[in-house]
């Protein structure tokens, strides 16, 4: 079966539209393309929309696509935080679209089948209807107008939890609300080299992300450097508390006059400026049907119910690169180099 969308590498119209609008994964072997926010995905495959051990949120959105290397890793993380993290199951939010790409809505990344959204709510002890996914509630874990955990809220199991997916050689970043990070900074006894990989980053303050590293052998897959080797729990995370507190309003008199701004029309990816091989991915043919195409066993790796066998962490190095794209690739918060119409904008400052 056709793509529906026919269209060329020129074509004006957004790239997240076109990505937006197709509803299968192309048939072939799979292929994680460009960057993690500025490409696409050929061959993707699905997580089921339920497991022994999670679920899906947001099945609407059809965003339970990814590289086979990501969705094996999401189920193990869930045999592994029911077996060891005293947390019941996940609940699996997005991951990508059915051919990656640009989206809609609501995120730069998640472009290329290596990023993954997981609640930080555990699985309940029922399936849950599709309406309920749909509007699952977002808890977040912290106090009501402030930046800091709610200890009300927050238990060792979501410590456990996060920490498990940091402690896997292919997860390269785990993205969290600078006030998670902060607690885990102050709390976690376990391997506390594990912390470079806990980013602090705007929203996730009732999910967390999980990035994992370019699969090995993937050529058409662009690294991204690897985090810094300190803890972050210094420096770094006094800067993003003051990015992100509040600001005094000045009164109406004090404010300085300030010539109004033109707006300017928002701008967007479009196929040219993506890897060519998306246009490719965009006309492929499609899989037979959603179930043809879901993830039925593991990527590469040995795995037995509880035990995965990883690749090396020597088999995830980044190839040397030059000094001006590795400055890009080597920062979390790389929305300002992507254009207007894909960036999620942070969430409002809290009211003092």
């Amino acid at each position: 079966m056709m793509s529906t969308v026919a269209v060329s590498a020129g074509d004006p119209i957004p790239a997240k539209k076109l990505f937006g609008a197709v509803a299968l994964p192309s048939k072939g072997d799979t292929e994680s393309i460009g960057f993690y926010a500025k490409g696409c995905l050929m061959g993707g495959v699905a997580i089921p929309a339920d497991g022994p051990t999670w679920q899906v949120l947001h099945p609407s959105r059809n965003r339970r696509w990814g590289n086979p290397r990501m969705i094996s890793l999401i189920e193990r993380l869930s045999r592994d935080a029911r077996a060891k993290d005293d947390w019941n199951g996940l609940l699996v939010a997005d991951i990508s679209q059915p051919r990656g790409g640009p989206m809609l809505t609501g995120h730069a990344s998640h472009q290329i089948g290596l990023d993954a959204d997981v609640w930080l709510t555990p699985m309940p002890n029922r399936k849950l209807t599709d309406a309920e996914r749909d509007h699952f509630p977002e808890n977040s874990m912290l106090r009501k107008g402030s930046l800091y955990v709610d200890p009300n809220v927050w238990t060792p199991a979501h410590a456990k939890l996060i920490m498990q997916a940091a402690s896997y050689p292919e997860v390269e970043r785990i993205f969290v609300h600078p006030g998670i990070k902060k607690k885990l900074c102050d709390t976690w006894n376990g391997d506390r080299s594990l912390l470079s990989k806990v980013r602090p980053m705007y929203g996730h303050n009732y999910h967390f992300h999980i990035r994992i590293k370019c699969p090995p052998g993937s050529e058409s897959c662009t690294p991204q450097v690897a985090p810094p080797m300190d803890s972050g729990c210094g420096k770094e995370l006094t800067q993003w508390f003051d990015r992100l507190k509040p600001r005094p309003v000045p009164k109406y008199s004090q404010r300085p006059k300030v010539k109004p701004i033109k707006p300017t029309k928002p701008t967007y990816l479009t196929l040219n400026s993506l890897p060519k091989s998306c246009t490719m991915v965009l006309n492929d043919n499609s899989v037979s049907s959603m179930a043809a195409a879901e993830y039925h066993g593991p990527a590469g790796v040995n795995d037995d119910d509880n035990n995965v066998a990883m690749s090396s962490e020597t088999a995830y190095a980044a190839p040397t690169e030059a000094a001006t794209t590795v400055a890009f690739r080597s920062i979390d918060d790389f929305s300002a180099f992507v254009p207007t119409g894909n960036i999620p904008l942070p969430r409002d400052r809290p009211a003092e």
